[in-house]
């Protein structure tokens, strides 16, 4: 299954409208955090790191729809925290669906069995699961014995009830092209519709900071996964151009607007991956940032990422301007040598 015709179209449609409207800073994804609280403690997160007063706060199902609506962007990303633990995250999600945005409801499946009920298959919503690596190797990332097994139970189930379906993989230190191919093997065994894939990023309060990759070690680690992806019929959510980047190909600068991050605390500045301060609205957030502090080149911390949140804008944007460039790609493929 490929991603649906009617969301490459809206999507294209209101980059390009944005594009020649002269409007150089726009949301594409909008990164809606109802809570930070979640039930499992990974190593490579640092969301759950906050003091117990913190993680008991939510984001009520009208700030959820004032946000997105503030922002305008296309896509609603709902992570977290487990965004399932939220009571009435089916509500924002319906109040979202109804509004024709495209929701990708990010959880590691721990709930899914539990709540699958409140929500209907629609093509707007997707179940975006966390699985990064098959068996024990998840287990261990997420520190919960079991946790695969139940994930893969959840991914058959929502198919199996209609539900579009993919997948969120973050590769670490020690992943080599051939694990992350017979992983990735998996999935699409699984029917997902898509794998969304992506070095990790060096969370100052992860628990565990010896495990991420640089710059050079994920060029390395990716022109390894998408040569053998040659081979076979992987489903990747996102665009060409931007694979391209992962393999060393494309020389990004990184868009943090182009996927604004609303939570708890207000609107994060500058990105869904730096929390320096929040302002109270979105307009504060692209009008007030001095983004010329940030990036590779700027600030120390950008200097490793190569995170689809904030180079994915990039690539699209580029694909719009370049359609040919990405055509070319698209048929000769992507260099991996």
């Amino acid at each position: 299954m490929s991603i649906p015709f009617i969301q490459k179209v809206t999507l294209g449609k209101y980059v390009t409208s944005k594009i020649f409207s002269g409007n150089k800073k726009f949301p594409l994804v909008l990164m809606l955090e109802p809570l930070f609280m979640c039930n499992l403690n990974c190593k490579g997160c640092g969301k759950t790191a906050h003091p117990p007063e913190i993680l008991k706060k939510r984001l009520s199902v009208d700030e959820c729809i004032s946000a997105v609506e503030e922002c305008g962007a296309p896509v609603v990303s709902i992570p977290g925290g487990e965004p399932l633990m939220h009571p009435d995250i089916h509500l924002i999600v319906k109040e979202l669906v109804r509004r024709k945005k495209f929701i990708y409801l990010c959880t590691n499946s721990l709930l899914v069995e539990k709540r699958v009920d409140e929500f209907t298959p629609s093509p707007y919503l997707t179940f975006n699961i966390h699985l990064d690596g098959l068996g024990k190797k998840h287990d261990e990332m997420v520190g919960a014995p079991g946790t695969f097994e139940k994930a893969v139970k959840a991914i058959k189930l929502l198919v199996s009830r209609g539900f579009r379906v993919t997948t969120n993989t973050t590769f670490f230190l020690g992943e080599t092209p051939e694990s992350a191919a017979e992983f990735l093997d998996f999935l699409t065994g699984l029917d997902v519709e898509a794998m969304t894939i992506s070095a990790g990023f060096n969370y100052e309060n992860a628990e565990d900071r010896e495990s991420f990759l640089n710059r050079q070690t994920t060029v390395q680690l990716f022109r390894g996964i998408l040569e053998k992806a040659k081979h076979r019929k992987w489903q990747f959510n996102h665009s060409i151009l931007y694979l391209d980047f992962l393999a060393g190909n494309q020389d990004y600068r990184c868009t943090p607007w182009g996927n604004p991050t609303r939570n708890i605390f207000g609107w994060q500045r500058p990105c869904y991956l730096l929390d320096d301060e929040y302002v109270p609205t979105y307009r504060e957030l692209i009008e007030d940032t001095d983004w010329t502090k940030y990036g590779r080149g700027n600030d120390p911390r950008c200097n490793d990422c190569m995170v689809h949140c904030g180079y994915e804008p990039s690539a699209v944007i580029d694909t719009v301007k370049h359609p040919l460039k990405a055509l070319k790609v698209s048929l000769f493929g992507i260099k991996t040598r």
